[in-house]
């Protein structure tokens, strides 16, 4: 005599098929989302190449005097010799530009940033935590906050290096006042954005203020903390050529200053892409540490 399943048997079937539907509705989204990565990637790589090849043909044609734009090629011939050794025709050897190679003057860049971004992770946050939750300190600090937001870099670099000289002081102190209003105003979103249901919750379970502080507010608004930083560096980025104006020398934001006064434009365009692609690089860079830090942001 044969018998059909028993009840137990029918629920193992039946979830065994769900376990096995959900991992297949899992693995064509991954495969979606890869589809679309490659989309990405393809559609960016063809845009560069038609910039590449716009480029090269306007400067082929003599459509454009090569002082104003130089050739693709001319370009890369100044990002070489900006990294090696060459010998001049007067006999004497030179070694990159001004002294340093370019990847010299890159590094001496991104230290100044490390410092004066650096010093603004800390504090802005903290201050921004500060005067979400103390209402009088925001009364009496959020006007200054915004007017130093609104102030470019070029207005208060001359003051600054009055104050603290043509070294790397005034330098830091000037990547240090353009990254510090965005991290803070994000600290103080994050944690008014908090939910008080969530406080509330906490308190109601005994939690301490220090408990509730670090066990729920810090992890809801770390990532509007994150998104400030990379606004941040972003911003110190764009004023790292204003920073080193003066003595700016070894600096990828001075190579670039210098050589466009010396005509050198292509060295000065090779100066701007690779400015260009280091904000890139740690801007993903700092997008894949949130990730790592706040890896539900965005999913629950």
């Amino acid at each position: 005599m044969v018998t059909g399943p028993t009840q137990d048997e029918g629920g193992l079937v039946s979830q065994a098929d769900h376990l096995g539907q959900s991992l297949r509705v899992a693995a064509d989204a991954r495969r979606s989302r890869r589809t679309q990565r490659v989309r990405k990637l393809v559609l960016s790589l063809a845009v560069l190449v038609v910039a590449l090849a716009v480029w090269w043909l306007v400067t082929a044609l003599e459509l454009v005097q090569p002082l104003y734009l130089p050739s693709p090629a001319a370009v890369w011939q100044a990002f070489v010799e900006s990294n090696t050794c060459r010998e001049l025709e007067s006999g004497r050897t030179v070694c990159g530009e001004q002294n340093y190679y370019m990847w010299e003057h890159l590094i001496a860049s991104m230290q100044r940033i490390a410092v004066g971004v650096g010093v603004a992770i800390v504090l802005g946050p903290l201050v921004g935590f500060l005067m979400a939750s103390i209402g009088w300190l925001n009364t009496a600090l959020e006007p200054y906050l915004n007017f130093l937001r609104a102030l470019p870099p070029l207005g208060y670099i001359g003051l600054l290096i009055v104050w603290f000289g043509i070294g790397n002081t005034s330098k830091y102190w000037l990547l240090f006042l353009a990254a510090f209003p965005p991290i803070v105003i994000a600290t103080i979103n994050g944690v008014r954005g908090v939910r008080e249901d969530s406080i509330h919750a906490a308190r109601s379970m005994g939690a301490s203020q220090w408990q509730v502080g670090r066990h729920v507010i810090l992890p809801a608004t770390l990532p509007e903390v994150i998104g400030g930083i990379r606004i941040a560096v972003g911003f110190a980025w764009t004023t790292v050529v204003a920073a080193e104006l003066n003595a700016g020398i070894p600096g990828i934001g001075g190579l670039a200053y210098v050589s466009g006064q010396q005509l050198q434009t292509a060295l000065t365009i090779a100066c701007i892409i690779v400015i260009g692609l280091a904000a890139v690089a740690l801007d993903a860079l700092l997008k894949h540490l949130g990730t790592l830090l706040v890896p539900w942001y965005g999913r629950a």
